[in-house]
């Protein structure tokens, strides 16, 4: 039984289609066929059904699945174990949200650079959705996310670190003087805020529905760094992550509002599809990654 057909096995049951992970692999559709008939020779069972456009796991073939993941990753483990001593070479692709991009990857790529100058690091910043579709079809390498816990048994979580969202104002607000502010006032006021497709901006959406509240902001934009310049010397309030405006609250450029019975979290989380090899490049990115939010 050869790897390349276990790891085109893996590829056609991601992909769900011949032609796809044949693209994907650098194969003729002709060549992955031929070692799919060869596998299922070997095993004594079919693999895939054709249903319609679809190329579908028969039940042997979710069976196999699990054993060819372990298979593959032992492989992997014992290539790494006997390369430790190598420098890391290969291209890393690695998808992330925009509070995650601008504030906690500036350290580790510095990190990386320096210590790994051969790894050429390519990001994509976009939304979680868009991430995960990326991640589903192969596309990244690994992804790295700012939103509500997720799950899936086709990926793997390395990581997952709560982190507190709060509404911040000026110093000079007058809300930054008061206690206890009831959240239908606080509503009253002017706010900017992320556009509504970004993770924490849904979840204030979700949070103020659920409370009966609906509201729309004076301003909507994605830069986080726009929304602090705008609220300094201003009335205006915002609800970002506490991790992207700490500094500015630690500078006293900002302000944490005191709102009653009013706590949300967001977490930090990083994936790679489990049928992904996991290179030596992810496995440091991920370590890089743990020792930060530590």
């Amino acid at each position: 039984m050869e790897l390349r057909h276990i790891s085109s096995f893996m590829k056609i049951a991601q992909l769900h289609s011949f032609s796809k992970a044949a693209e994907s692999l650098g194969y003729s559709q002709s060549a992955l066929t031929v070692q799919i008939q060869q596998l299922e020779k070997e095993l004594g069972t079919k693999l895939f059904d054709r249903i319609g456009k679809k190329t579908l796991l028969t039940p042997p073939g979710e069976r196999f699945l699990i054993y060819a993941h372990k298979i593959l990753s032992d492989v992997n483990e014992a290539h790494l174990a006997l390369q430790n001593d190598s420098e890391l070479s290969n291209a890393l692709h690695i998808g992330v949200t925009d509070s995650i991009c601008f504030y906690k990857l500036p350290s580790i790529l510095q990190y990386f650079h320096e210590n790994y100058p051969k790894v050429n690091i390519s990001i994509t910043v976009d939304d979680t959705d868009q991430l995960i579709d990326m991640m589903d079809k192969g596309e990244t390498d690994i992804i790295y996310i700012l939103d509500q816990p997720s799950y899936n048994n086709n990926w793997v979580k390395e990581l997952e670190v709560r982190e507190k969202v709060v509404f911040v104002a000026s110093p000079d607000s007058v809300l930054s003087q008061e206690k206890n502010i009831e959240l239908d006032s606080l509503l009253t006021h002017s706010f900017i805020l992320p556009e509504s497709g970004s993770a924490h901006r849904r979840s204030l959406d979700n949070l103020l529905a659920a409370k009966g509240f609906i509201f729309k902001p004076f301003l909507e934009i994605s830069s986080i760094e726009f929304i602090q310049r705008m609220l300094h010397g201003s009335d205006f309030i915002s609800y970002l992550p506490y991790f992207t405006v700490e500094d500015s609250v630690n500078n006293g450029y900002l302000s944490v509002l005191d709102v009653k019975d009013f706590h949300a979290s967001m977490y930090r989380q990083i994936f790679y599809n489990k049928n992904k090899w996991k290179t030596r490049e992810m496995s440091e990115f991920i370590r890089l990654a743990k020792q930060q939010a530590e």
